[in-house]
């Protein structure tokens, strides 16, 4: 098996909308479209259509989202043994996006946030080469953010953590944990420089000196930042017409692991990382994109 994600499974609900209101504003719908999300589980059902064998750690709610959730993950391959279903609403996603592709999210965490450690199988765990994270919101409980923590002492395979905003803005001294024991770590420049005060550079040698192999800065529009502590490259974006960015973080990532996985060198991971995410800012939804891949483009 290749890799396993753990974090959020959301529906997402994305209004297009004319613009992002600021308070006291209004904005009008132009269409709503309704997909599965969660920033985790999109990264792994990219992985899984490049062709690897992916599986999931997750956590949704006994109702017709839940179903929803699996549905989609197994419809992309996705095995999905170790996630648990629960009493309570499965996580829901409202996500925003203006005529310009720029999003708003509001997030309802439901379910997410209650994985106990012991709801997760470790053999089956065990069994996987790469292990990505990705954020819990934690307003019900801290219960999934502890369980990442215990796991990644756990895990002997390949570390792989986006923190996102939400785990960002904790700050470094609450990641350590994860961070000292994570491979390949992802964020965008903003996250990183949130979390360390620092620039993004000098934020990536922060965590280098932490134990992390490689810092992955996701910098949007520009493209991304790649270093291992010795080699560092800039690697510029694609030229694409931007439809959403939702999810473009994600499928970036999808991008750069399969490649890493591949034993790739890091440039060749940055840019493949760079052409999967213009992939899906063409479509709007964070999975769309993925559709476009074919047997050719990997």
């Amino acid at each position: 098996m290749d890799a396993i994600g753990f974090g959020a499974l959301n529906v997402d609900k994305i209004y297009l909308i004319n613009k992002i209101p600021k308070a006291e504003e209004e904005a009008y719908v132009k269409d709503v479209k309704i997909f599965a999300g969660g920033s985790a589980s999109n990264t792994i059902a990219g992985l899984s259509k490049l062709g690897l064998k992916t599986g999931y750690i997750g956590k949704v709610g006994n109702d017709a989202d839940g179903d929803f959730l699996l549905g989609d993950l197994r419809s992309w391959g996705v095995d999905t043994h170790n996630v648990i279903r629960a009493d309570g609403r499965s996580g829901n996603a409202l996500i925003l996006v203006d005529e310009y592709g720029n999003r708003a999210i509001l997030v309802d965490p439901g379910v997410n946030d209650t994985i106990s450690f012991e709801e997760i199988d470790l053999d089956y765990v065990s069994k996987f080469r790469l292990l990505h994270l990705t954020s819990f919101i934690c307003r019900i409980s801290n219960e999934s953010f502890e369980s990442q923590k215990k796991l990644v002492r756990e895990f002997e395979g390949i570390v792989s953590f986006d923190p996102g905003a939400v785990y960002a803005e904790r700050g470094l001294k609450e990641l350590k944990e994860i961070v000292k024991e994570t491979t390949v770590f992802m964020p965008n420049a903003i996250e990183m420089e949130i979390m360390t005060g620092l620039s993004y550079r000098e934020g990536a040698m922060e965590v280098i000196g932490m134990g992390v192999e490689v810092v992955v800065v996701k910098l949007g529009e520009r493209g991304c930042y790649v270093t291992d502590g010795n080699v560092e490259l800039e690697i510029p974006a694609f030229d694409v017409e931007v439809v959403d960015t939702t999810g473009a973080g994600d499928a970036f990532n999808a991008g750069f692991l399969f490649y890493y996985l591949k034993g790739k060198d890091l440039e060749e991971c940055g840019k493949f990382g760079n052409y999967v995410a213009s992939l899906c800012v063409q479509k709007i939804g964070a999975r769309e994109g993925y559709k476009l891949i074919s047997a050719g483009n990997s």
